[in-house]
């Protein structure tokens, strides 16, 4: 394994006053995200698509969490965020959505949009109407929590620690919406240079509500902490990559 295919082990300490924005913080990896920031002297901002659920989660965060209603398929909800967090200086575009269905035969072209809408098109909207904000930072980073399951190499067959046969053409809304989130990423990176660091995180199956009623997953905090590091990148740290939660490099 050379150097390029794992992560610093140190983050950077955070600067006094920084700032960060998690999407679909209420719960599950956007919340422990949002723990482990506030647990290191950041500010974060909880978006939450219900408002209520929002502030629940910030009272239990603590003072340094404040909540702010966020539909990321919601353009006026985007504006109306940005006019209210102002400052940010990290960015994690955590929400997403899993809207079911099968192989291409089992899918409605309804599950499709669903799952491009909030995993796509929700984190381009956000991402876009934030850069403002994140220019002005003097460390600015994006995060974008995807998944290995949209790895197109793992789809191929080319991972020997998953049964992939297993599951091969199942979940294709979900699955491809992260294909389609890792190429935004990339090319994203490409777009803004080293002044900005973009990278996406797999965070591997934990316990959220993308599985809610089933008994699978580990814990989300585990997962968190990968966000974390790539939160706080070195201004020397990589951008443009799939990160696994253990901090080793997934092959897009």
């Amino acid at each position: 394994m050379t150097d390029i295919d794992r992560l610093p082990e140190a983050i950077r300490p955070p600067d006094p006053g920084l700032i960060a924005l998690v999407t679909g913080a209420n719960s599950g990896i956007g919340f422990e995200t949002a723990r482990h920031l506030i647990g290191l002297g950041v500010t974060v901002w909880v978006g939450a698509r219900d408002l209520a659920k929002g502030q629940t989660a910030a009272a239990e965060l603590g003072p340094s969490a404040h909540a702010v209603q966020l539909d990321v398929t919601d353009p006026s909800s985007v504006e109306a965020a940005v006019s209210q967090v102002g400052s940010v200086d990290i960015l994690v575009n955590n929400a997403g959505v899993n809207p079911g269905g099968e192989d291409i035969d089992g899918t409605s072209i309804e599950q499709f949009r669903v799952a491009y809408e909030t995993n796509v098109f929700g984190l381009i909207g956000v991402t876009q109407a934030f850069l403002p904000a994140l220019r002005r930072s003097e460390h600015p980073r994006i995060v974008n929590v995807s998944s290995g399951t949209g790895s197109l190499t793992w789809n191929s067959g080319q991972n020997p620690q998953f049964d992939w046969e297993r599951v091969k053409g199942g979940g294709i809304a979900y699955r491809s919406s992260k294909t389609a989130a890792n190429a935004v990423t990339l090319l994203m990176a490409q777009a803004l240079g080293e002044s900005v660091k973009v990278n996406a995180l797999a965070p591997g199956l934990r316990r959220t509500n993308l599985v809610a009623g089933m008994s699978v997953g580990g814990d989300p905090a585990e997962a968190a902490a990968g966000a974390v590091r790539l939160a706080l990148l070195p201004d020397d740290g990589p951008t443009g990559a799939l990160w696994s939660w253990d901090g080793t490099r997934v092959p897009w």
